[in-house]
């Protein structure tokens, strides 16, 4: 018997710290990055189906395609390919979509990780969390960590992933200025990719030793972002005067984020943040611990 449709949440992907390493033969950039996932996303709605459909609904829907180029079908697609038995399935997807587009916080990635993760549940395919990221990389670097969806670390071009172990979840608030920054643009901006790696992770993991060890850190993307979004810099102005304890851009950008003391502080700041800058994307929660 057929599973029954099922709602799976997507959540924004925030990179906490990046460090660009180095530069492989093919032109990947290789990266050191913590990343986490925050409770804020996106909502995708999966239903057996006769036939294949896809709707975009949400405050960004006007942003993406709903065709063939759209990352959910490629990943619908994939996903029945490598599966001979669910060749004759067919859905119903519909996606909701709070986050902004090309904004740094691995919207799509994060959409089509809960695409093969939801239709492997509703196809009843016997594939584990290992397969699905095989799967997952050959459709984005993303792809790995978005599936995994718990504080990590990931290196290589992003697909060698090192789960944390209690990492705590931390109070923050996500601001786009509303630009969109294609992430090749950026990477192609860099003025050097052999920076230095993470340092080593803070002994204890309380949430003030970890805000002392991300001060350390930096997104190696930020500068050249910077140059082609200038918008990005009052973001991360006004983020440091509502209050948070750190603040910076997270992966290609525009989206940046800023890490308060408690839930209350973040929905402060965001309540001002909007009242300054009402066509800003801001929105308070928190990110997911290790042991959520």
């Amino acid at each position: 018997m057929r599973s029954p449709s099922l709602t799976v949440h997507a959540p924004a992907k925030i990179n906490l710290a990046l460090h660009v390493t180095g530069r492989r033969a093919d032109g990947y950039h290789l990266i050191e990055t913590l990343a986490v996932f925050s409770q804020l996303g996106d909502v995708v709605e999966l239903a057996p189906a006769a036939v294949d459909t896809f709707a975009i609904a949400g405050p960004f829907a006007a942003a993406l395609p709903d065709d063939d180029d759209n990352l959910i079908i490629r990943a619908r697609d994939r996903l029945r390919r490598a599966f001979t038995q669910v060749r004759d399935r067919h859905s119903a997807i519909r996606l909701t979509k709070n986050l902004p587009v090309a904004a740094g916080i691995g919207g799509g990635s994060s959409d089509a990780a809960a695409v093969l993760r939801g239709l492997a549940a509703l196809w009843e395919i016997d594939v584990d969390e290992a397969g699905l990221a095989r799967l997952g990389a050959e459709l984005g670097a993303d792809l790995p960590m978005c599936l995994a969806g718990r504080p990590l670390i990931a290196r290589g071009i992003g697909e060698k992933i090192a789960p944390l172990v209690d990492w705590p979840a931390l109070p923050l608030l996500l601001v786009n200025p509303g630009v969109a920054v294609p992430t090749q643009t950026v990477f192609t901006g860099l003025e050097r990719r052999d920076n230095a790696p993470l340092p080593a992770l803070p002994p204890q993991r309380d949430a003030q030793s970890v805000l002392d060890w991300l001060r350390q850190c930096r997104n190696d993307l930020q500068a050249a972002a910077l140059g082609l979004a200038p918008e990005i810099m009052e973001a991360l102005d006004r983020l440091s005067a509502s209050g948070a304890r750190l603040a910076r851009m997270s992966g290609s950008g525009a989206t940046c984020f800023g890490l308060y003391d408690t839930i209350e502080a973040a929905r402060r700041a965001e309540a001002t943040i909007k009242q300054e800058r009402p066509g800003w994307f801001a929105a308070a929660g928190a990110t997911r611990g290790s042991n959520a």
